[in-house]
């Protein structure tokens, strides 16, 4: 169960006398955990009904399962995209099944780069609450902007809604730092040293 996994680890972090929160310290002690456990990306979306959605809000996490429409001609994807929603299209969007949007995958960034950009993301956010009302406020455009989003450039994909296989699987703010490093991305045709290698390239 999805709420096992995050409460395990939130568990530990209370034993150890740390909260999730935006201190650094929490972050980095959370992304360390997460990377020593186990995940389903299928387990986690079926496991808790209440977190599901069609329509995703902007600046929030969310985990699906896609296949491309062009992946016989793509040189590798991921099927269980872990996204940040920055924008949809303007007619359709979500709404539909011909819109698309773009989200923020970060499982295309090796850990130690996802952990410098979710850094820098944490400038972005709504306010520090880490409740519902905490969302990433960005855009295309702000992450150009500044050199200290560059490491967005590998993670930045175009979804179609059409070709989305599961419905969204909502993240809390508060399990934002365990998701980001659980083992939930499943690449199709290439390892992830040749997809960190390609993304460290484009940086």
């Amino acid at each position: 169960m999805a709420a096992y996994i995050f409460d395990r680890m939130v568990q530990r972090g209370a034993a150890a006398g740390v909260q999730p929160s935006v201190a650094r310290e929490s972050r980095q002690w959370f992304r360390r955990q997460a990377q020593t456990i186990t995940a389903s990306p299928t387990r986690m979306i079926r496991s808790n009904q209440a977190r599901l959605t069609d329509k995703p809000l902007l600046g929030r996490m969310y985990l699906f399962q896609y296949d491309p429409k062009g992946k016989k001609t793509l040189p590798y994807y991921d099927r269980f995209p872990l996204i940040f929603p920055i924008a949809s299209s303007r007619t359709t969007g979500f709404a539909s099944s011909g819109g698309s949007f773009l989200g923020i995958n970060l499982h295309y960034l090796p850990p130690v780069l996802r952990a410098r950009l979710m850094d820098a993301l944490y400038d972005t956010m709504t306010n520090d609450k880490l409740d519902e009302t905490t969302r990433l406020r960005i855009s295309y455009n702000i992450l150009q902007q500044a050199s200290k989003y560059r490491f967005f450039k590998p993670c930045i994909k175009r979804y179609l809604v059409s070709h989305v296989q599961s419905r969204f699987f909502y993240i809390e703010p508060t399990e934002w730092e365990m998701a980001l490093f659980l083992p939930l991305d499943r690449f199709v045709g290439a390892n992830k040293s040749r997809i960190y290698r390609d993304s460290r390239d484009r940086i």
